[in-house]
Protein backbone atom coordinates (compact mmCIF):
# COMPACT_ATOMS: atom_id res chain seq x y z
CA UNK A 1 0.00 0.00 0.00
CA UNK A 2 2.86 2.79 0.93
CA UNK A 3 4.40 2.08 -2.59
CA UNK A 4 1.08 2.88 -4.85
CA UNK A 5 0.94 5.69 -2.41
CA UNK A 6 4.59 7.23 -3.03
CA UNK A 7 4.20 6.87 -6.56
CA UNK A 8 0.78 8.67 -6.90
CA UNK A 9 1.96 11.36 -4.77
CA UNK A 10 5.47 11.82 -7.35
CA UNK A 11 2.95 11.62 -10.76
CA UNK A 12 0.94 13.82 -8.60
CA UNK A 13 3.36 16.60 -8.07
CA UNK A 14 5.43 16.23 -11.44
CA UNK A 15 2.39 16.90 -13.35
CA UNK A 16 1.08 19.50 -11.14
CA UNK A 17 4.64 21.63 -11.85
CA UNK A 18 4.45 21.04 -15.39
CA UNK A 19 1.18 22.75 -15.80
CA UNK A 20 2.54 25.61 -13.76
CA UNK A 21 5.58 26.03 -15.36
CA UNK A 22 4.30 25.79 -18.69
CA UNK A 23 1.77 28.62 -17.48
CA UNK A 24 4.11 30.72 -16.00
CA UNK A 25 6.54 31.10 -19.16
CA UNK A 26 4.06 32.71 -21.38
CA UNK A 27 3.24 36.40 -21.63
CA UNK A 28 0.11 38.08 -21.84
CA UNK A 29 0.01 38.76 -25.53
CA UNK A 30 1.13 35.50 -26.56
CA UNK A 31 -1.97 33.91 -24.58
CA UNK A 32 -4.61 36.25 -26.46
CA UNK A 33 -2.62 34.95 -29.68
CA UNK A 34 -3.89 31.76 -28.86
CA UNK A 35 -7.70 32.42 -28.32
CA UNK A 36 -7.67 34.34 -31.84
CA UNK A 37 -10.10 32.33 -34.11
CA UNK A 38 -7.67 30.51 -36.81
CA UNK A 39 -7.85 31.40 -40.19
CA UNK A 40 -9.18 28.89 -42.53
CA UNK A 41 -6.90 26.09 -44.39
CA UNK A 42 -5.95 26.38 -47.67
CA UNK A 43 -7.89 24.48 -50.05
CA UNK A 44 -5.56 21.84 -51.82
CA UNK A 45 -4.15 21.78 -54.99
CA UNK A 46 -5.71 20.00 -58.18
CA UNK A 47 -3.15 17.72 -57.94
CA UNK A 48 -3.95 15.99 -54.66
CA UNK A 49 -7.93 16.14 -55.62
CA UNK A 50 -7.04 13.57 -58.66
CA UNK A 51 -5.35 11.54 -56.47
CA UNK A 52 -8.60 9.80 -55.33
CA UNK A 53 -9.85 9.25 -51.87
CA UNK A 54 -7.76 10.00 -48.64
CA UNK A 55 -6.13 7.42 -46.80
CA UNK A 56 -7.76 6.15 -43.59
CA UNK A 57 -5.03 7.44 -40.61
CA UNK A 58 -3.75 5.13 -38.35
CA UNK A 59 -1.87 2.45 -40.58
CA UNK A 60 -0.60 2.32 -44.37
CA UNK A 61 -2.53 0.89 -47.20
CA UNK A 62 -0.03 -0.96 -49.31
CA UNK A 63 0.19 -3.37 -46.04
CA UNK A 64 -1.78 -6.91 -46.70
CA UNK A 65 -5.27 -7.33 -45.34
CA UNK A 66 -5.99 -10.47 -43.42
CA UNK A 67 -7.41 -12.91 -44.93
CA UNK A 68 -10.78 -13.96 -44.02
CA UNK A 69 -11.64 -17.07 -42.44
CA UNK A 70 -13.67 -19.46 -45.07
CA UNK A 71 -17.65 -18.93 -44.47
CA UNK A 72 -19.74 -22.26 -43.29
CA UNK A 73 -21.90 -23.16 -46.21
CA UNK A 74 -25.67 -22.51 -44.95
CA UNK A 75 -27.25 -26.04 -44.29
CA UNK A 76 -29.96 -26.85 -47.00
CA UNK A 77 -33.42 -26.83 -46.05
CA UNK A 78 -35.14 -30.58 -47.81
CA UNK A 79 -38.44 -28.99 -47.90
CA UNK A 80 -37.26 -25.15 -49.64
CA UNK A 81 -35.37 -27.37 -51.79
CA UNK A 82 -38.37 -29.71 -52.86
CA UNK A 83 -40.21 -26.81 -53.52
CA UNK A 84 -37.87 -24.96 -55.72
CA UNK A 85 -37.72 -28.06 -57.59
CA UNK A 86 -41.47 -28.54 -57.89
CA UNK A 87 -41.54 -24.66 -59.05
CA UNK A 88 -39.18 -25.39 -61.66
CA UNK A 89 -40.20 -29.45 -62.69
CA UNK A 90 -43.97 -29.52 -62.16
CA UNK A 91 -45.25 -32.35 -60.08
CA UNK A 92 -43.68 -35.55 -59.75
CA UNK A 93 -44.54 -37.67 -62.36
CA UNK A 94 -44.85 -34.57 -64.90
CA UNK A 95 -41.22 -34.25 -65.67
CA UNK A 96 -41.07 -36.28 -68.86
CA UNK A 97 -44.04 -34.51 -69.91
CA UNK A 98 -42.80 -31.17 -68.97
CA UNK A 99 -40.03 -30.66 -71.22
CA UNK A 100 -42.32 -30.02 -74.54
CA UNK A 101 -43.67 -27.18 -72.56
CA UNK A 102 -47.22 -28.08 -73.30
CA UNK A 103 -48.54 -26.10 -70.47
CA UNK A 104 -49.88 -26.05 -67.25
CA UNK A 105 -53.72 -26.94 -67.88
CA UNK A 106 -52.61 -29.66 -70.32
CA UNK A 107 -50.13 -31.36 -67.38
CA UNK A 108 -52.63 -31.26 -65.06
CA UNK A 109 -55.02 -33.14 -67.40
CA UNK A 110 -51.78 -35.71 -67.87
CA UNK A 111 -51.78 -36.20 -64.45
CA UNK A 112 -55.29 -36.87 -64.00
CA UNK A 113 -55.18 -39.46 -67.07
CA UNK A 114 -52.59 -40.98 -64.58
CA UNK A 115 -49.78 -40.87 -67.37
CA UNK A 116 -46.29 -40.35 -65.93
CA UNK A 117 -43.68 -40.34 -69.06
CA UNK A 118 -44.02 -40.23 -72.51
CA UNK A 119 -44.46 -43.78 -74.14
CA UNK A 120 -41.85 -43.75 -77.63
CA UNK A 121 -44.72 -43.20 -79.73
CA UNK A 122 -45.13 -40.20 -78.05
CA UNK A 123 -41.33 -39.33 -77.25
CA UNK A 124 -41.06 -39.50 -81.49
CA UNK A 125 -44.38 -37.33 -82.23
CA UNK A 126 -44.82 -34.33 -79.74
CA UNK A 127 -42.06 -32.06 -80.57
CA UNK A 128 -42.26 -32.50 -84.57
CA UNK A 129 -46.08 -31.94 -84.10
CA UNK A 130 -45.65 -28.81 -82.08
CA UNK A 131 -42.97 -27.62 -84.97
CA UNK A 132 -45.90 -28.28 -87.23
CA UNK A 133 -44.69 -30.65 -89.29
CA UNK A 134 -46.74 -33.89 -90.88
CA UNK A 135 -46.69 -37.38 -89.62
CA UNK A 136 -46.34 -40.89 -90.13
CA UNK A 137 -46.74 -42.73 -86.88
CA UNK A 138 -46.48 -46.70 -86.93
CA UNK A 139 -46.44 -48.47 -83.82
CA UNK A 140 -47.93 -51.22 -82.12
CA UNK A 141 -51.36 -51.52 -80.54
CA UNK A 142 -51.40 -50.59 -77.46
CA UNK A 143 -48.73 -47.97 -77.16
CA UNK A 144 -50.20 -44.49 -77.27
CA UNK A 145 -50.21 -43.35 -80.02
CA UNK A 146 -53.78 -41.33 -79.69
CA UNK A 147 -51.81 -39.32 -77.05
CA UNK A 148 -48.87 -38.61 -79.41
CA UNK A 149 -51.51 -36.18 -81.61
CA UNK A 150 -53.46 -35.41 -79.05
CA UNK A 151 -51.68 -33.86 -76.54
CA UNK A 152 -49.74 -31.64 -79.13
CA UNK A 153 -53.18 -30.88 -80.76
CA UNK A 154 -54.75 -29.42 -77.58
CA UNK A 155 -51.25 -26.91 -77.09
CA UNK A 156 -51.97 -25.68 -80.33
CA UNK A 157 -55.51 -24.77 -79.72
CA UNK A 158 -54.45 -22.73 -76.53
CA UNK A 159 -51.74 -21.13 -78.10
CA UNK A 160 -53.24 -19.79 -81.26
CA UNK A 161 -55.74 -17.94 -82.64
CA UNK A 162 -58.03 -19.63 -85.66
CA UNK A 163 -58.91 -16.66 -88.56
CA UNK A 164 -62.16 -18.87 -89.31
CA UNK A 165 -63.82 -18.01 -86.20
CA UNK A 166 -66.49 -20.21 -84.98
CA UNK A 167 -65.43 -23.01 -87.10
CA UNK A 168 -64.15 -26.30 -86.39
CA UNK A 169 -59.95 -26.39 -86.34
CA UNK A 170 -59.26 -29.95 -85.85
CA UNK A 171 -60.74 -32.75 -88.02
CA UNK A 172 -59.82 -36.47 -86.62
CA UNK A 173 -61.58 -39.58 -89.32
CA UNK A 174 -61.48 -43.05 -87.53
CA UNK A 175 -63.26 -46.11 -89.11
CA UNK A 176 -65.37 -47.10 -86.85
CA UNK A 177 -67.80 -45.91 -84.44
CA UNK A 178 -65.86 -47.48 -80.99
CA UNK A 179 -62.39 -45.75 -82.29
CA UNK A 180 -64.20 -42.32 -82.71
CA UNK A 181 -65.74 -42.43 -79.31
CA UNK A 182 -62.57 -43.66 -77.59
CA UNK A 183 -60.52 -40.81 -79.21
CA UNK A 184 -63.40 -38.06 -78.21
CA UNK A 185 -62.62 -39.76 -74.47
CA UNK A 186 -59.10 -39.02 -75.00
CA UNK A 187 -60.00 -35.71 -76.07
CA UNK A 188 -61.92 -34.50 -72.98
CA UNK A 189 -59.76 -36.51 -70.41
CA UNK A 190 -56.19 -34.78 -71.36
CA UNK A 191 -57.95 -31.61 -71.82
CA UNK A 192 -60.32 -31.04 -68.83
CA UNK A 193 -59.18 -28.23 -67.58
CA UNK A 194 -58.55 -26.76 -71.09
CA UNK A 195 -61.96 -25.40 -72.44
CA UNK A 196 -61.21 -27.71 -75.60
CA UNK A 197 -64.66 -28.58 -77.06
CA UNK A 198 -64.87 -31.81 -79.31
CA UNK A 199 -67.75 -33.94 -80.13
CA UNK A 200 -68.05 -36.82 -82.21
CA UNK A 201 -69.87 -37.39 -85.80
CA UNK A 202 -71.20 -40.88 -86.83
CA UNK A 203 -74.22 -42.82 -88.11
CA UNK A 204 -76.41 -45.27 -86.93
CA UNK A 205 -77.65 -42.16 -84.28
CA UNK A 206 -80.31 -39.76 -85.23
CA UNK A 207 -78.41 -36.80 -86.23
CA UNK A 208 -80.31 -34.32 -84.66
CA UNK A 209 -78.16 -34.12 -81.62
CA UNK A 210 -74.93 -33.75 -83.53
CA UNK A 211 -76.44 -30.91 -85.08
CA UNK A 212 -77.30 -29.37 -82.03
CA UNK A 213 -73.33 -29.74 -80.85
CA UNK A 214 -72.39 -28.35 -83.87
CA UNK A 215 -74.33 -24.90 -83.29
CA UNK A 216 -72.22 -25.07 -80.14
CA UNK A 217 -69.08 -24.18 -82.19
CA UNK A 218 -66.60 -26.94 -81.14
CA UNK A 219 -63.07 -27.18 -81.53
CA UNK A 220 -62.33 -30.41 -82.24
CA UNK A 221 -64.46 -32.84 -85.02
CA UNK A 222 -64.27 -36.85 -84.22
CA UNK A 223 -66.05 -38.16 -86.96
CA UNK A 224 -66.50 -41.77 -88.92
CA UNK A 225 -66.64 -40.49 -92.96
CA UNK A 226 -69.92 -41.45 -94.04
CA UNK A 227 -72.25 -39.26 -91.47
CA UNK A 228 -69.81 -36.27 -91.81
CA UNK A 229 -69.82 -36.61 -95.85
CA UNK A 230 -73.63 -36.73 -95.09
CA UNK A 231 -73.59 -33.82 -92.75
CA UNK A 232 -71.23 -31.43 -95.27
CA UNK A 233 -73.02 -32.13 -98.39
CA UNK A 234 -76.11 -30.91 -96.20
CA UNK A 235 -74.18 -27.53 -95.51
CA UNK A 236 -74.28 -28.40 -91.58
CA UNK A 237 -70.30 -28.77 -91.11
CA UNK A 238 -68.03 -26.39 -92.99
CA UNK A 239 -64.99 -27.51 -92.90
CA UNK A 240 -63.28 -24.72 -94.56
CA UNK A 241 -61.07 -23.44 -90.94
CA UNK A 242 -59.37 -27.15 -90.46
CA UNK A 243 -55.86 -26.58 -89.25
CA UNK A 244 -55.20 -30.11 -88.87
CA UNK A 245 -56.25 -33.28 -90.18
CA UNK A 246 -55.52 -36.84 -88.44
CA UNK A 247 -56.37 -40.12 -90.19
CA UNK A 248 -56.45 -42.58 -87.18
CA UNK A 249 -55.81 -46.40 -88.41
CA UNK A 250 -54.71 -45.30 -91.69
CA UNK A 251 -54.02 -48.30 -93.04
CA UNK A 252 -58.25 -49.05 -92.78
CA UNK A 253 -58.62 -45.58 -93.78
CA UNK A 254 -56.76 -46.47 -97.41
CA UNK A 255 -58.80 -49.55 -97.70
CA UNK A 256 -60.89 -49.49 -100.94
CA UNK A 257 -64.07 -49.38 -98.65
CA UNK A 258 -62.81 -45.97 -97.37
CA UNK A 259 -60.63 -44.57 -100.04
CA UNK A 260 -63.24 -42.89 -101.89
CA UNK A 261 -64.87 -41.19 -99.01
CA UNK A 262 -61.43 -40.01 -97.87
CA UNK A 263 -60.71 -38.57 -101.40
CA UNK A 264 -63.79 -36.41 -100.92
CA UNK A 265 -62.98 -35.24 -97.49
CA UNK A 266 -59.47 -34.12 -98.22
CA UNK A 267 -61.48 -32.06 -101.57
CA UNK A 268 -63.28 -29.96 -98.69
CA UNK A 269 -60.47 -28.84 -96.60
CA UNK A 270 -58.16 -26.04 -96.88
CA UNK A 271 -54.86 -27.33 -98.91
CA UNK A 272 -52.90 -25.48 -96.30
CA UNK A 273 -53.05 -27.17 -93.30
CA UNK A 274 -51.14 -30.09 -90.96
CA UNK A 275 -51.30 -33.85 -91.53
CA UNK A 276 -51.08 -36.57 -88.90
CA UNK A 277 -51.38 -40.42 -90.27
CA UNK A 278 -51.40 -43.10 -87.23
CA UNK A 279 -51.32 -47.09 -87.55
CA UNK A 280 -50.50 -50.32 -85.93
CA UNK A 281 -50.21 -51.76 -89.49
CA UNK A 282 -49.05 -50.19 -93.12
CA UNK A 283 -48.81 -52.43 -95.87
CA UNK A 284 -46.57 -52.02 -98.82
CA UNK A 285 -49.63 -52.28 -101.29
CA UNK A 286 -51.18 -49.15 -99.80
CA UNK A 287 -48.40 -47.07 -98.01
CA UNK A 288 -48.14 -44.81 -101.26
CA UNK A 289 -51.36 -43.43 -100.58
CA UNK A 290 -49.89 -41.32 -97.78
CA UNK A 291 -48.30 -39.50 -100.49
CA UNK A 292 -51.84 -38.43 -101.46
CA UNK A 293 -51.89 -36.87 -97.79
CA UNK A 294 -48.84 -35.93 -96.46
CA UNK A 295 -45.96 -33.18 -97.14
CA UNK A 296 -42.32 -33.90 -96.02
CA UNK A 297 -43.50 -35.68 -92.81
CA UNK A 298 -41.72 -37.02 -89.76
CA UNK A 299 -41.93 -40.72 -89.86
CA UNK A 300 -41.89 -42.52 -86.41
CA UNK A 301 -41.69 -45.78 -87.01
CA UNK A 302 -41.38 -48.40 -84.01
CA UNK A 303 -41.20 -51.97 -85.33
CA UNK A 304 -44.98 -51.82 -86.11
CA UNK A 305 -44.49 -55.19 -88.28
CA UNK A 306 -44.48 -57.30 -84.67
CA UNK A 307 -47.07 -57.55 -81.77
CA UNK A 308 -45.75 -56.50 -78.67
CA UNK A 309 -43.32 -58.51 -76.93
CA UNK A 310 -45.83 -58.93 -73.93
CA UNK A 311 -47.87 -60.86 -75.42
CA UNK A 312 -47.63 -64.89 -75.52
CA UNK A 313 -49.08 -66.55 -78.97
CA UNK A 314 -50.79 -70.13 -79.19
CA UNK A 315 -51.85 -71.84 -81.75
CA UNK A 316 -55.02 -74.67 -81.22
CA UNK A 317 -55.58 -77.28 -83.83
CA UNK A 318 -58.98 -78.47 -83.30
CA UNK A 319 -61.97 -79.73 -85.03
CA UNK A 320 -64.54 -77.61 -86.71
CA UNK A 321 -66.94 -79.05 -84.05
CA UNK A 322 -65.20 -79.08 -81.27
CA UNK A 323 -64.21 -75.17 -81.27
CA UNK A 324 -67.24 -73.96 -78.51
CA UNK A 325 -66.05 -77.03 -76.12
CA UNK A 326 -62.48 -76.18 -76.43
CA UNK A 327 -63.16 -72.00 -76.24
CA UNK A 328 -65.22 -73.58 -72.58
CA UNK A 329 -62.29 -75.43 -71.62
CA UNK A 330 -60.04 -72.36 -71.93
CA UNK A 331 -62.22 -70.02 -70.10
CA UNK A 332 -62.77 -72.21 -67.23
CA UNK A 333 -58.79 -72.94 -66.90
CA UNK A 334 -56.68 -71.00 -64.28
CA UNK A 335 -55.63 -67.60 -64.79
CA UNK A 336 -58.38 -66.57 -66.95
CA UNK A 337 -59.94 -63.11 -66.06
CA UNK A 338 -61.73 -61.26 -69.37
CA UNK A 339 -61.33 -62.08 -72.98
CA UNK A 340 -62.33 -60.64 -76.24
CA UNK A 341 -63.24 -63.41 -78.48
CA UNK A 342 -62.88 -62.92 -82.50
CA UNK A 343 -65.64 -64.85 -85.20
CA UNK A 344 -65.81 -64.16 -88.67
CA UNK A 345 -69.83 -63.52 -88.71
CA UNK A 346 -72.04 -61.22 -87.34
CA UNK A 347 -74.65 -64.51 -86.90
CA UNK A 348 -71.90 -66.50 -85.24
CA UNK A 349 -70.53 -63.45 -82.48
CA UNK A 350 -74.53 -63.81 -81.58
CA UNK A 351 -75.15 -66.93 -81.27
CA UNK A 352 -71.77 -67.86 -79.33
CA UNK A 353 -72.73 -64.70 -77.17
CA UNK A 354 -75.85 -66.56 -76.11
CA UNK A 355 -74.71 -69.72 -75.55
CA UNK A 356 -71.75 -68.73 -73.31
CA UNK A 357 -74.24 -66.47 -71.37
CA UNK A 358 -76.47 -69.97 -70.86
CA UNK A 359 -73.61 -71.80 -69.69
CA UNK A 360 -73.29 -68.99 -67.00
CA UNK A 361 -70.87 -67.01 -68.18
CA UNK A 362 -71.21 -63.18 -68.30
CA UNK A 363 -70.96 -62.40 -71.99
CA UNK A 364 -71.83 -60.13 -74.58
CA UNK A 365 -71.63 -60.22 -78.23
CA UNK A 366 -70.37 -56.79 -80.44
CA UNK A 367 -71.20 -56.88 -83.89
CA UNK A 368 -72.83 -54.62 -86.95
CA UNK A 369 -76.24 -55.56 -86.81
CA UNK A 370 -76.54 -53.75 -83.63
CA UNK A 371 -77.71 -50.44 -82.50
CA UNK A 372 -75.36 -48.07 -81.94
CA UNK A 373 -77.27 -47.86 -78.04
CA UNK A 374 -76.77 -51.49 -78.39
CA UNK A 375 -73.15 -51.65 -79.10
CA UNK A 376 -72.62 -48.53 -76.34
CA UNK A 377 -73.91 -50.31 -73.76
CA UNK A 378 -72.13 -53.82 -74.72
CA UNK A 379 -69.22 -52.02 -74.44
CA UNK A 380 -69.96 -50.24 -71.62
CA UNK A 381 -70.70 -53.25 -69.88
CA UNK A 382 -67.60 -54.91 -70.71
CA UNK A 383 -65.41 -52.05 -69.63
CA UNK A 384 -67.14 -51.99 -65.91
CA UNK A 385 -66.88 -55.22 -65.71
CA UNK A 386 -70.65 -56.12 -65.93
CA UNK A 387 -69.34 -58.93 -68.42
CA UNK A 388 -65.73 -61.27 -68.84
CA UNK A 389 -66.36 -61.92 -72.34
CA UNK A 390 -66.91 -59.69 -75.28
CA UNK A 391 -67.93 -61.69 -78.16
CA UNK A 392 -67.02 -59.40 -81.08
CA UNK A 393 -66.90 -59.25 -85.11
CA UNK A 394 -63.38 -57.27 -86.40
CA UNK A 395 -65.43 -54.23 -85.54
CA UNK A 396 -64.09 -53.79 -82.14
CA UNK A 397 -60.28 -54.73 -83.25
CA UNK A 398 -59.67 -51.50 -83.80
CA UNK A 399 -58.02 -49.10 -81.08
CA UNK A 400 -60.78 -50.10 -78.42
CA UNK A 401 -58.71 -49.50 -75.39
CA UNK A 402 -59.98 -52.00 -72.70
CA UNK A 403 -57.62 -52.03 -69.82
CA UNK A 404 -57.27 -55.82 -68.32
CA UNK A 405 -57.96 -58.04 -70.66
CA UNK A 406 -56.12 -61.06 -70.00
CA UNK A 407 -57.07 -63.48 -73.15
CA UNK A 408 -58.08 -62.74 -76.76
CA UNK A 409 -59.12 -65.35 -78.68
CA UNK A 410 -59.49 -66.31 -82.09
CA UNK A 411 -62.00 -68.09 -82.64
CA UNK A 412 -62.12 -67.84 -86.34
CA UNK A 413 -58.86 -66.82 -88.12
CA UNK A 414 -58.60 -63.53 -89.22
CA UNK A 415 -58.51 -63.13 -92.78
CA UNK A 416 -55.15 -61.32 -93.02
CA UNK A 417 -52.10 -61.18 -91.09
CA UNK A 418 -53.10 -57.24 -90.25
CA UNK A 419 -56.12 -57.91 -88.61
CA UNK A 420 -54.06 -60.51 -86.56
CA UNK A 421 -52.29 -57.95 -85.57
CA UNK A 422 -55.05 -55.94 -84.75
CA UNK A 423 -57.16 -58.55 -83.04
CA UNK A 424 -54.00 -59.32 -80.78
CA UNK A 425 -53.56 -56.12 -79.74
CA UNK A 426 -56.50 -55.81 -77.33
CA UNK A 427 -54.60 -57.58 -74.90
CA UNK A 428 -51.12 -56.77 -73.98
CA UNK A 429 -51.66 -52.95 -73.61
CA UNK A 430 -49.60 -50.73 -71.99
CA UNK A 431 -46.91 -52.99 -71.62
CA UNK A 432 -49.22 -55.84 -69.50
CA UNK A 433 -49.35 -58.88 -70.47
CA UNK A 434 -51.90 -61.04 -72.47
CA UNK A 435 -52.17 -63.75 -73.80
CA UNK A 436 -53.73 -64.47 -77.74
CA UNK A 437 -55.15 -67.97 -78.60
CA UNK A 438 -56.26 -69.06 -82.35
CA UNK A 439 -58.15 -72.41 -83.41
CA UNK A 440 -56.82 -73.25 -86.46
CA UNK A 441 -58.48 -76.41 -88.84
CA UNK A 442 -56.75 -77.31 -91.91
CA UNK A 443 -58.59 -74.55 -93.88
CA UNK A 444 -57.37 -71.99 -91.88
CA UNK A 445 -53.29 -73.46 -93.25
CA UNK A 446 -52.61 -71.07 -95.24
CA UNK A 447 -53.65 -67.95 -92.91
CA UNK A 448 -51.43 -69.35 -90.12
CA UNK A 449 -48.40 -69.65 -92.92
CA UNK A 450 -49.03 -65.81 -93.70
CA UNK A 451 -49.39 -64.35 -90.39
CA UNK A 452 -46.01 -66.45 -88.93
CA UNK A 453 -44.40 -64.71 -92.07
CA UNK A 454 -45.27 -61.43 -90.36
CA UNK A 455 -44.38 -62.48 -87.44
CA UNK A 456 -40.71 -63.78 -88.39
CA UNK A 457 -41.58 -67.13 -86.30
CA UNK A 458 -43.60 -70.13 -85.71
CA UNK A 459 -46.18 -69.77 -83.35
CA UNK A 460 -46.32 -73.04 -80.91
CA UNK A 461 -49.13 -75.24 -81.56
CA UNK A 462 -50.83 -76.51 -78.19
CA UNK A 463 -52.72 -79.83 -78.81
CA UNK A 464 -55.33 -81.06 -76.79
CA UNK A 465 -55.73 -84.35 -78.22
CA UNK A 466 -59.81 -84.55 -77.42
CA UNK A 467 -60.07 -81.35 -79.29
CA UNK A 468 -57.62 -82.13 -82.26
CA UNK A 469 -58.83 -82.40 -85.85
CA UNK A 470 -57.19 -86.16 -85.50
CA UNK A 471 -56.60 -86.88 -89.32
CA UNK A 472 -53.61 -86.25 -91.46
CA UNK A 473 -55.02 -82.84 -92.28
CA UNK A 474 -54.49 -82.21 -88.66
CA UNK A 475 -50.47 -83.19 -88.47
CA UNK A 476 -49.44 -80.27 -90.49
CA UNK A 477 -50.59 -77.85 -88.23
CA UNK A 478 -48.43 -80.26 -85.60
CA UNK A 479 -45.17 -78.95 -85.92
CA UNK A 480 -42.47 -77.63 -82.89
CA UNK A 481 -43.48 -78.83 -79.51
CA UNK A 482 -47.31 -79.82 -80.29
CA UNK A 483 -46.63 -83.32 -78.24
CA UNK A 484 -45.43 -81.75 -75.58
CA UNK A 485 -48.90 -79.96 -74.90
CA UNK A 486 -51.80 -81.83 -72.49
CA UNK A 487 -54.51 -81.48 -70.62
CA UNK A 488 -52.53 -79.25 -67.95
CA UNK A 489 -51.73 -77.34 -69.68
CA UNK A 490 -56.02 -75.81 -70.68
CA UNK A 491 -55.36 -72.55 -68.69
CA UNK A 492 -53.44 -71.41 -71.72
CA UNK A 493 -49.85 -71.94 -70.53
CA UNK A 494 -46.93 -72.06 -73.01
CA UNK A 495 -46.99 -70.15 -76.02
CA UNK A 496 -43.86 -67.78 -77.03
CA UNK A 497 -43.59 -64.35 -77.27
CA UNK A 498 -42.04 -63.03 -80.84
CA UNK A 499 -39.03 -60.19 -80.88
CA UNK A 500 -38.47 -58.77 -84.11
CA UNK A 501 -35.36 -60.97 -85.64
CA UNK A 502 -35.81 -63.82 -83.44
CA UNK A 503 -37.73 -67.11 -83.63
CA UNK A 504 -38.17 -70.06 -82.21
CA UNK A 505 -38.34 -73.59 -83.57
CA UNK A 506 -37.25 -75.31 -86.45
CA UNK A 507 -37.38 -73.41 -89.52
CA UNK A 508 -38.67 -70.29 -87.98
CA UNK A 509 -38.73 -66.93 -90.02
CA UNK A 510 -38.19 -69.42 -93.31
CA UNK A 511 -40.33 -68.39 -96.36
CA UNK A 512 -42.45 -71.77 -97.28
CA UNK A 513 -44.39 -72.17 -100.41
CA UNK A 514 -47.51 -70.83 -99.96
CA UNK A 515 -46.74 -68.75 -97.41
CA UNK A 516 -48.44 -65.40 -98.34
CA UNK A 517 -51.73 -67.09 -98.80
CA UNK A 518 -54.46 -65.36 -100.73
CA UNK A 519 -56.00 -62.19 -99.28
CA UNK A 520 -59.69 -62.22 -98.86
CA UNK A 521 -59.57 -58.64 -97.85
CA UNK A 522 -58.31 -56.11 -95.53
CA UNK A 523 -60.82 -54.56 -93.06
CA UNK A 524 -62.69 -57.42 -91.83
CA UNK A 525 -66.12 -57.40 -91.30
CA UNK A 526 -65.97 -53.97 -89.86
CA UNK A 527 -66.91 -52.52 -93.76
CA UNK A 528 -67.70 -48.92 -93.91
CA UNK A 529 -68.40 -47.37 -91.03
CA UNK A 530 -71.43 -44.17 -91.12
Amino acid sequence: MSKNSSNGSESGAFGAGLFQSTKSTKSEGERSAERAPKPARESAPEESRKRGPRRRRGGDSSEPKPVEAPRTPKPVDPVEAYTAKLAEEGPPGLTGFARFNLGKRIERGIAEAGYTSPRPIQEGSIAEILEGRDILGLAQTGTGKTAAFVLPILHRLLTTKSPKKGRPRVLVVSPTRELTNQIHQEFLALGQFTGVTAMTIFGGVSANPQLRALRAKPDVLVACPGRLLDLVAQGAVQLDGIEVLVLDEADHMFDMGFLPDVRRILKALPARRQNLLYSATMPKEIRHLTKEVLTDPHVVELNHQAPVETIEHSLYPVHPTRKGDLLRTLIDGDGFKTAIVFTRTKFRAKSLARKLDRDGHRAVALQGNMSQPQRDRAMAGFKSGAFDILVATDIAARGIDVAGVSHVINYDVPNTPEAYMHRIGRTGRSEREGKAFTFVTHEDFPQVKAIEKKLGAEIERVKLKEYAIGSKDGDDLKRGPADRASSNRRSGGGGFRPKAGQSRGAGAGSRPKGAGGRRRGSGGSAGRSR
